[in-house]
Order: C-alpha cells, then structure tokens, then sequence
C-alpha cells in the first residue's frame, strides 16, 4: 500500500496562513480523487476538502469554505490545501487520503479507510 505522505503544518496566528502538501508515489495518482481530512484533539476525523481526479470539481466542509482551497499538480503527484484566514478551531492534524472517485471520498467515513498516513499537525494561536 502506497500512502501518501502530508507536509507543511506548524505553528501560526490566528489570520494567518499554511499551505500544506500532501505527496504521492502511487503510479496511477491521477486517475484518483484525493481528500484532507483533519482530527482536532478530542474529536473524530472529518473531511475538510476533496478534489476530483483531474481538478475540475472540489467540495469543502462549510466550515472552511471561502478561507481553504484544494489544488492539485498530477505532473507532481502532489496536492495541496492552502489554508488562509486561520482560526484556533482549525488546531488539528491534517491527513489527506486517496479515493476512486469525488463522490466516493465524499460518502466514505474516515474509519472506514484501511490506512493513514501520519499526517501533519496545524496549530493556530488566538
């Protein structure tokens, strides 16, 4: 199995902004849609953002809309969630994961994935 590996987490202000990647070796990784999640201390895993295999349709949790954006670079096997307008609540550690679809990774809970990678933590100070 081929996880991929989440980077760009750190300490930052409230208002302030990350652009986390989340990097894949699989060879098919563009025929795939891909999700980040995040899990806030104490709280289950949620979907943030999910983007189709080739870009075109993204969703986000009503939660981020209008301040996270999901993109994604096939020619690198990478994709990444830029995270503007942080708040404290956004304090969590952030995953992504792969899916065979958009619609898949958004009808698919976290625990029904069989692997995780280990993820990359976020913390906004207020």
């Amino acid at each position: 199995q081929v996880q991929p590996v989440e980077s760009g987490g750190g300490l930052v202000q409230a208002g302030g902004s990350l652009r986390l990647s989340c990097a894949s070796s699989r060879r098919s990784f563009s025929a795939y849609a891909m999700g980040w999640f995040r899990q806030a201390p104490g709280k289950e895993r949620e979907l943030v953002a999910a983007i189709s295999w080739s870009g075109g349709s993204t969703h986000y949790a009503d939660s981020v809309k209008e301040r996270f954006t999901i993109s994604r670079d096939n020619a690198k096997n990478t994709v990444y969630l830029q995270m503007n307008s942080l708040k404290p609540e956004d304090t969590a550690v952030y995953y992504c994961n792969i899916g065979p679809s958009l619609h898949r990774i958004l009808t698919k809970s976290p625990p029904e994935y069989d692997y995780w990678g280990q993820g990359t933590p976020v913390t906004v100070s207020s």
